[in-house]
């Protein structure tokens, strides 16, 4: 099935004419990649002749104008970006329309590369071209031959899951499904595929490979979100692929005797971390991820920051984990102080903190209640520093405990949580006090839970159980 060329907006300020600055960065930005169309939105309609020098489509977008005669530029401007796969700018550091389509693009979540120029201005004020006996004007940035190269398509891939905030998880997840999908159809690039090469890739991964139900349509997801948000494809270009159905499956909980049990099979950070998955209902990287201002001691709760979905909640911090926490915490201290004593002791901030408040990083307050016991270097940045312990090291000594404590389960460290919302149902606590405390978004994920009061299915009691 063939897939629609991609959309590049070409753009910029009133009297642009450096018709070869545009060649050379539309040939840096876009070499090898294909055809396009292009869409043309200004810049002299230097766009449009740099398409017809290739055989590439043109999409013109003319000045319209509103009721009472004006321009109506910031419309414009956000019908040219829907859609775009990318977007270039050729910009004097003035015009307040080509500021306001840039500003757009970024909104839009559209790769922006933005070129400045030197404008040449008129007595009035006003810019316009140079004569034609003047030199081509010159880019404000880098050297012609220090330009960066073209983004690759998996960094592209990654620059669209950083510009929605996506969570590292599912940045590198989408990352790894697109380069698997490629390699599977012998390196042929997505913009050359479709529908039915899609279709293909789901039929091997669920029939050779017999992932879950979930695997799959993470897959997809991942494969939709490339085609839509990177490559701007035309919205029905995997119409027909199907959608996996997934299995609802009840959840493993343990007993109040068998969390005792693994518990006691549990020591040092291990358990702590365990005790307070159990008592306050936490995923796992939620429990890792809290920070020492977290902790509200005189309230008596923890504070969850970006959870799943990126939410914020309050739960209980359990009474019983409050002596061994303070501990805990004063040997974190320690660390930390000789982390910033040997030339560390920064934590990652999230959304741009570390720029805002730059010594907040190396503060008490926002350290790690669970640190990892080395440093290791950000994938992100480069910088080194002590990151959170690592959830899979947690599940498996969970792992462990529970096969240490005799029990015939496939418990992980998530069946705490299950065991939190099991307990309380238990001890008669109303299921929307139960949702809140989890984060689900709807009572019907916390009524799963409902098997409860040791009675089997929903509470009944079979009637084997009345016979003589």
């Amino acid at each position: 099935m063939a897939v629609t060329p991609p959309r590049v907006l070409v753009a910029g300020s009133r009297g642009f004419a450096d018709y070869p600055l545009l060649c050379a960065t539309l040939d840096r930005l876009l070499a090898g990649s294909g055809p396009w169309v292009v869409v043309s939105g200004g810049a002299d309609r230097l766009g449009e002749r740099y398409a017809a020098a290739r055989g590439w489509a043109v999409e013109r977008h003319a000045p319209d104008w509103d009721r009472h005669g004006r321009a109506a530029g910031p419309i414009r401007n956000r019908e040219m970006v829907g859609g775009c796969a990318r977007a270039v700018f050729f910009w004097d550091g003035h015009s307040p329309g080509t500021a306001d389509a840039i500003a757009r693009a970024h909104k839009a979540g559209v790769p922006v590369e933005v070129v400045r120029y030197a404008a040449h201005t008129r007595p009035g004020g006003r810019s316009s071209a140079p004569p034609a006996a003047a030199p081509p004007t010159v880019p404000v940035g880098p050297p012609a031959g220090n330009l960066p190269p073209p983004r690759r398509l998996l960094d592209r891939v990654r620059d669209a899951c950083r510009v929605r905030h996506y969570s590292i998880r599912t940045e590198d997840a989408y990352a790894d499904w697109v380069k698997r999908y490629i390699l599977f159809h012998g390196k042929r690039h997505p913009q050359d595929m479709g529908a039915a090469e899609v279709s293909a890739f789901l039929t091997h991964l669920a029939v050779d490979r017999q992932v879950a139900a979930s695997t799959q349509n993470q897959t997809l997801n991942a494969l939709v979100f490339l085609y839509k948000r990177v490559l701007g494809a035309e919205p029905g270009v995997l119409a027909g692929v199907v959608r996996a159905t997934r299995r609802r499956a009840a959840p493993v909980y343990l007993s109040r005797d068998e969390v005792r049990r693994v518990l006691a099979e549990l020591a040092g950070t291990y358990r702590l971390v365990a005790l307070i998955q159990y008592g306050a209902g936490l995923r796992v990287l939620e429990a890792l991820r809290l920070r020492v201002k977290d902790v509200e001691w005189d309230l008596n709760q923890l504070v969850v920051r970006g959870g799943k979905g990126n939410k914020d909640r309050r739960t209980v911090l359990p009474r019983t984990a409050r002596d061994g926490l303070r501990e805990h915490l004063e040997r974190v201290r320690g660390l930390h102080q000789k982390d910033l004593g040997d030339g560390y002791g920064a934590v990652w901030l999230p959304d741009a903190l570390a720029r805002k408040c730059p010594g907040a990083a190396t503060t008490w307050e926002w350290q790690w209640v669970f640190p990892a016991a080395r440093r290791s270097t950000d994938p992100r940045s480069g910088a080194v520093r002590r990151h959170h312990a690592d959830g899979s090291a947690v599940n498996r000594e969970l792992v462990r405990a529970v096969r240490a404590a005799g029990l015939e389960k496939r418990a992980t460290t998530h069946a705490l949580r299950h065991s939190f919302a099991t307990h309380l149902l238990e001890d008669g606590h109303d299921i929307r006090t139960v949702q809140e405390l989890l984060g689900h978004e709807h009572v019907e994920t916390t009524m799963i839970y409902t098997h409860v009061l040791n009675r089997g299915g929903r509470g009944v009691q079979s009637p084997a159980d009345k016979l003589g």
